[in-house]
């Protein structure tokens, strides 16, 4: 997307950036909230079935011309490995981890990038910030599973912990995948529609995914706690509709290495969300496990930075 830095009122864009530094930070929280109540593939084909509708309402408003079949296609297949592939793994791991540590481990997003985007390789390998953020990046990592696996053999930390956490690695690989699938196959559609139409079809994929993991069987809608239906509200609004809408129009009106200061705040807003109102329990390692990692994204962002 092209950005500009035309004028805008102060006042939109802090509000603006607070919605995204804050609500995509407490996403995860309010993630982990939800499946206390919903089963995690039901739960992700809800909020995104309602989340995408009303995107394409709005859409549809504006006037938007709702169907160009090759955008729909492009947008189908991004949304579903940004918010089934990736997203959904981080849904299946906040079933068994803190929802600060998987905002840790999400925070390696920017990684993926550079690992993916294979035709930009030669000019990102020779990049010292760059190959130093990979090496940065993957120090961090390492530094967090070897909290994990010497807890899991004291036993504090259990086997299936243990597979949600490697798990992890490879979310943020493909909501990369996806981000990158979409770029490469540029559309005519303004952002908000790809972006219903993603939404909208990985929440049908979550449908039948949930199915078979039997989460149909069982689930009453009327025992869904008060707290879980109020986590989903603020996801589909909030962080679905909202945020990005606000993402969407900082892209617009600032320049993006401004907008993308989120990959920074958003998991320390988690982890701060975490600890204070879910009573989590975050280590000194895993605490500078983020800091090395938010190193590993700022040395990989370091030249697009200092760009004049």
């Amino acid at each position: 997307m092209t950005t500009s830095s035309k004028a805008a009122p102060t006042l939109w864009v802090v509000i603006a950036f607070a919605l995204v530094y804050v609500v995509w930070g407490s996403t995860y929280f309010f993630i982990q909230m939800a499946i206390h109540g919903f089963p995690p593939f039901l739960m992700g084909a809800v909020r995104f079935v309602i989340a995408g509708a009303l995107m394409l309402s709005w859409c549809a408003i504006k006037g938007d011309k709702l169907w160009i079949a090759g955008d729909v296609k492009t947008a189908a297949m991004s949304g579903c490995l940004m918010l089934v592939g990736g997203m959904g793994i981080v849904i299946w791991a906040e079933r068994t981890l803190p929802s600060a540590m998987v905002a840790i481990i999400v925070s390696i997003g920017p990684l993926w990038f550079v690992i993916l985007d294979k035709p930009n390789w030669k000019k990102n390998l020779r990049s010292a910030s760059i190959v130093g953020g990979l090496v940065v990046g993957f120090a961090g990592v390492c530094l967090l599973f070897g909290e994990a696996i010497m807890q899991s053999l004291h036993g504090d930390f259990t086997t299936e912990q243990l597979i949600s956490l490697g798990m992890l690695i490879f979310g943020p690989g493909a909501w990369a995948l996806g981000g990158l699938y979409s770029k490469k196959h540029p559309g005519a559609s303004p952002a908000r529609l790809t972006t219903a139409w993603q939404m909208l079809a990985a929440g049908l994929v979550y449908l039948p995914i949930s199915a078979l993991h039997n989460e149909f069987s069982g689930f009453d809608a009327a025992n869904v706690p008060t707290q879980a239906w109020l986590a989903i509200a603020f996801l589909i609004v909030f962080g679905s509709v909202i945020a990005f809408t606000a993402y969407v129009w900082l892209l617009s009106v600032r320049p993006a290495t401004q907008v993308s200061t989120h990959a920074y705040v958003n998991p320390v807003i988690a982890v701060l969300l975490g600890v204070w109102a879910g009573s989590e329990q975050i280590s000194v390692w895993q605490l500078l496990g983020l800091g090395v990692i938010l190193l590993s994204v700022l040395l990989i962002n370091y030249e697009q930075y200092t760009k004049k």
